[in-house]
């Protein structure tokens, strides 16, 4: 089985050496198309205005600048001598549930990857808080991530899906359950911008996150996260909202409404 891994952190993220040992448990056939520096919250954007360039670090191994999905187009029409059978993204320093799949790089790259056909997994890893001296626990990724995937490779997926893999702030002693959730959906409250000043004296935003605590439905995402499992949502690409399809049906179609003139 060939492997393509990618992520939104970076080349030399420490998530992405954790996803390297998960996908060489599975294969020997490993290669690896990274942005060259970090793309959290990219989503699925790509390059058009400027040029991508490729580094090639070594066999099988290659840094670019660009996006997950810039890294999973180049990797699979050109960099690559065939398509691979599998493409893994992650492993994200920081869960990926919620909404933060609409804008997650990670659940990105592995969308570019089911786009092309390919079956394709995210995968990250939950944090206590983003600070650089917290260290996230990859060995939870690690030791449950290879098992997973071989029982999802076992299975029929159905077409237009990717696997959102989220793992526990927990060592993996602690973990004692994998779930299979639907994607939950937080208090958009939770997102905003704050304001500082540079020394200029010009007004600068960062974005960020409150974080208050919720107790989220059952079954969802969020949910098993914060109860310490293993959370497994099947995603795909499709926004339809079906229901408002159905209610509209009934007031258009067929001859376009005429504009109401003035009287």
């Amino acid at each position: 089985m060939r492997i393509l891994l990618t992520n939104d952190d970076g080349i030399g993220a420490e998530g992405l050496d954790a996803l390297e040992r998960i996908a060489r448990a599975l294969s020997d056939d490993v290669w690896v198309c990274a942005p060259a520096v970090e793309q959290s919250g990219k989503g699925r954007g790509i390059t058009l205005t400027e040029p991508l360039r490729v580094h090639r670090i070594e066999d099988k191994r290659f840094a670019v600048t660009g996006t997950p999905t810039d890294c999973v187009v180049l990797a699979v029409n050109d960099l690559m001598p065939e398509r691979p059978d599998l493409v893994l993204s992650g492993v994200n320093r920081g869960h990926n549930i919620g909404e933060d799949v609409s804008y997650s790089g990670t659940v990105a790259g592995a969308l570019q990857g089911m786009a092309f056909g390919i079956r394709s997994i995210a995968l990250s890893q939950s944090l206590e808080r983003f600070h650089d001296e917290v260290v996230a626990h990859w060995e939870t990724a690690e030791a449950f991530a290879p098992g997973i995937i071989r029982r999802l490779l076992e299975q029929k997926w159905q077409p237009g899906v990717v696997m959102n893999l989220n793992f526990p702030n927990l060592p993996p002693e602690l973990v004692k359950e994998v779930e299979v959730t639907t994607q939950g959906f937080r208090d958009v409250g939770e997102m905003h911008a704050v304001r500082r000043t540079d020394l200029r004296g010009r007004d600068y935003y960062w974005m960020s996150f409150r974080g208050h605590r919720h107790e989220h439905p059952a079954g969802t995402d969020l949910r098993a996260i914060d109860e310490g499992r293993i959370s497994v949502t099947p995603l795909h690409i499709d926004l339809t909202h079906m229901a408002s399809v159905h209610d509209l049906k009934k007031v258009l179609g067929g001859a376009p409404p005429k504009s109401v003139e003035a009287g």
